[in-house]
């Protein structure tokens, strides 16, 4: 029995099992030389070695900026999510209304005709269509008094938003064919007042002259979103239109909600060619600007962090590798003496690099989802509502971006760590042999 081999550019071509007795082939293996020693490295047993403690050290630095990567774009994500979610329930995606409004807080009627809903309707990607007036008002109690806006809104309006932000009571349904004067009121509007569920309330509005409508709160909601908690009441918009003379096909606008939140822009622009000219159409970013604007901020902050991760796992694997290389210098002598080329030199230990950032993202997607799981089942970290319209940190995990940070991360890690395996190069076969 003969075992050969064969090597053709440095690669290890062959393993050939011969039995002489029966002039037989008995088996072939096929393997990658370089592979084949990365292997040996990386499961060798030198616990005691410096580059074993190195090298721990660099796959902690992958652990921990992959995770911290993940948890930051799943916050990022999640607050961006739940702030859009927030400003949509009270305005929706797209606001259709009279050109000539001026933006001012009771704009002029526009109709809303069947055919204006057709050919909104037509549109690709219109999820929703609802009707809607404001009219500013004042509710007085005994010891107080404070400014609001009645939101009127009819039997069609999407009120599942509102339905899971009520914090006690319920919401009411509008019914077409007769009014009814039950409103619901923020938490904000209900401390400062001291109003209670199932409470009688007058809203005082001033036009020409005062008039007055008793209402009965059916539910008190709390979004944490200040701006509008502090201001907007809903009530059915029959009583808007009645104090405003208008008939039952006249509102103060048309709000428009999206399947895809991405696609406003491009529904708007439709809208807007396919409708008459004396309508506006704007978009929710549009109508506010500063909340939107901000939130594209939160994208820089984590463009920054995604850059100090990185940059400082690629110089932890800067580091191992380099300690790696030199602790096997003999064993590059001696591979070099027998023939084996600077190139496959290299790619022996770009393959051990691999291999430690491997382990490093796996441990790092693993540590990264199990925080942000925990985080989303317990909302163990909260914030102050006041500031970040929200009571707790968000998460929005989505498999994209980790997909993504995961290749990123490899990407610059191995183009990074290229130029530190030219170091076999220098080593000197003579010089490690003669002192070995």
């Amino acid at each position: 029995m003969v075992l050969q081999t064969y090597e053709k550019n440095n690669f290890f071509y062959g393993v050939f099992i011969f039995n002489f007795n029966s002039f037989e082939k008995i088996n072939i293996y096929a393997m990658n030389f370089e592979f084949f020693i990365a292997k040996r490295i990386i499961s060798a047993k030198e616990s005691k070695s410096i580059s074993s403690s190195i090298v721990k050290i660099a796959i902690a630095s992958i652990v921990l900026g992959l995770a911290i990567m993940i948890v930051s774009v799943a916050i990022i994500d999640g607050f961006k999510k739940a702030i859009r979610e927030k400003v949509s329930g009270f305005s929706s995606h797209i606001l259709i209304s009279n050109f000539d409004s001026n933006e001012s807080l009771e704009s002029k009627p526009i109709s809303k005709s069947p055919a204006l809903y057709s050919t909104i309707k037509k549109i690709k990607g219109v999820k929703h269509i609802q009707a809607f007036a404001v009219k500013g008002g004042l509710i007085k109690t005994d010891d107080d008094i404070h400014g609001v806006i009645v939101k009127g809104i009819d039997s069609n309006y999407d009120l599942s938003f509102f339905k899971s932000k009520i914090s006690d009571g319920y919401v009411f349904t509008v019914n077409d064919s007769c009014k009814t004067d039950k409103i619901i009121v923020s938490r904000y509007i209900a401390s400062k007042l001291k109003l209670k569920v199932n409470q009688k309330i007058k809203i005082y509005f001033i036009q020409d002259q005062f008039r007055v409508y008793p209402f009965t709160i059916s539910g008190i909601y709390e979004t944490g979103l200040e701006e509008f908690d502090k201001d907007y009441v809903f009530a059915d918009i029959a009583y808007i239109q009645k104090l405003n003379n208008w008939n039952k096909n006249q509102v103060g606008g048309i709000e428009v909600l999206a399947d895809d939140f991405n696609d406003i822009g491009k529904i708007s622009d439709e809208i807007y060619y396919s409708t008459s000219y004396n309508l506006s159409v704007k978009t929710i970013k549009e109508l506010y600007p500063q909340i939107f604007d901000w939130l594209e901020l939160q994208n820089v902050n984590v463009t920054i962090i995604i850059i100090l991760m990185i940059s400082v796992a690629v110089i932890n694997m800067i580091s191992a590798l380099l300690i790696l290389i030199m602790e096997r210098n003999s064993m590059i002598g001696v591979l070099k003496s027998l023939g084996l080329r600077n190139r496959s030199l290299r790619n022996v230990f770009l393959y051990n690099a691999f291999y430690i950032i491997l382990k490093g993202l796996a441990f790092g997607n693993i540590f990264g989802i199990l925080i942000c799981l925990i985080q989303q089942k317990f909302a163990i970290i909260t914030l102050p509502q006041e500031s970040y319209y929200i009571s707790s940190v968000p998460i929005s995990l989505n498999f994209v971006p980790i997909l993504l940070l995961n290749i990123g991360t490899i990407l610059v890690c191995m183009i990074a760590l290229i130029l530190p395996t030219y170091v076999v190069k220098y080593i000197s076969p003579i010089k490690v042999l003669r002192f070995n």
